[in-house]
């Protein structure tokens, strides 16, 4: 399996995330390419996870084409034969972007994270063991870590490029967005949670917490943008092992942080750049789970590079 740090393109870039690059087709088109870079308690590993890319571009395309709830969205197409012809451009680079690449149309981000919590987990669960509150907002008592919140609770969050994400109240999207905008933001999240949680039931898996991003293509239509539905942006849990009243094994880089915390907690790491170096058992074990719920999700054979 090879990795992949970047990659560059002959098109102007447009932003470099921690996982992602974004470039400009034109006016009304982006690319965006997933690498496989991996970030921990807000760090970039200097090791990168095999295949990672390829599993968040693929299970978002997956996702798109799946749920009626997706729509409308902004992916044009996942196909590296399909942008190459769309971006001839792009053509010499046709295997450099196979199976992590993304032609979308270009929307402005709506400025809040639309998160969805079906299980109490996370920092959800850290707020509530202090205050007995998400956001803010009381949550009835007596609740255990991962316990299932019954209904699902739209739960939103500012957006940070650096350092952590903050829940906020739906209020406050209502004073940022408006009330008609953030009812539809609301609805939308909602709605892609259920049909994506009935259908992740049938093949065995819990989805804790995920979050969606939305923007706002030309016309001021909303859109379902970036990833969906990705061990970076959810939590997914094998049912069968569902426990509730502590920590649930997840498929994601759980593998990492566990190496991580364990660093800190011996006072090995303060958290902070550089990063240690990450075991090859560990990066091995990270590129499996990202694998296998791919996999399990999809029921496809992962089309890496």
């Amino acid at each position: 399996m090879s990795v992949v740090a970047e990659v560059p393109l002959p098109l102007p870039l447009v932003r470099r995330g921690k996982v992602r690059e974004v470039y400009a087709v034109d006016a009304s088109r982006l690319l965006m390419v997933a690498s496989d870079r991996l970030s921990a308690f807000d760090v970039i590993m200097a090791e990168q996870v095999p295949d990672k890319g390829a599993v968040l571009t693929q299970i978002s395309s997956f996702w798109f084409d799946t749920l009626r709830a997706a729509s409308p969205h902004h992916c044009i197409s996942a196909d590296a034969e399909a942008i190459v012809d769309a971006v001839p451009a792009l053509r010499p680079h046709r295997d450099a972007i196979a199976g992590r690449a993304m032609l979308v149309t270009r929307t402005e981000p709506v400025l809040f994270e639309c998160v969805v919590r079906g299980y109490l987990s996370g920092s959800a669960w850290k707020e509530y063991r202090a205050h007995g509150t998400l956001a803010g907002e009381a949550l009835p008592p007596g609740l255990r870590e991962s316990d299932r919140l019954e209904p699902a609770i739209f739960s939103p969050a500012t957006k940070a490029d650096v350092g952590h994400d903050e829940n906020v109240s739906f209020e406050r999207v209502v004073q940022g967005m408006g009330p008609a905008l953030a009812a539809q933001l609301k609805e939308r999240s909602l709605a892609l949670y259920s049909e994506a949680q009935a259908c992740a039931a049938q093949r065995g898996i819990i989805i804790a917490d995920t979050k969606f991003e939305f923007g706002l293509d030309s016309g001021g239509g909303l859109l379902l943008i970036d990833e969906v539905l990705t061990p970076d942006s959810s939590r997914f849990w094998p049912a069968d092992r569902y426990r509730p009243g502590g920590p649930q094994p997840s498929f994601d880089k759980q593998p990492v942080r566990d190496y991580l915390d364990g660093l800190r907690k011996a006072g090995q790491w303060n958290g902070e750049p550089p990063p240690p170096a990450l075991p090859a058992e560990v990066v091995r074990a990270t590129t499996e789970r990202y694998r296998d719920i791919y996999q399990r999700l999809t029921g496809r054979t992962l089309e890496a590079r």
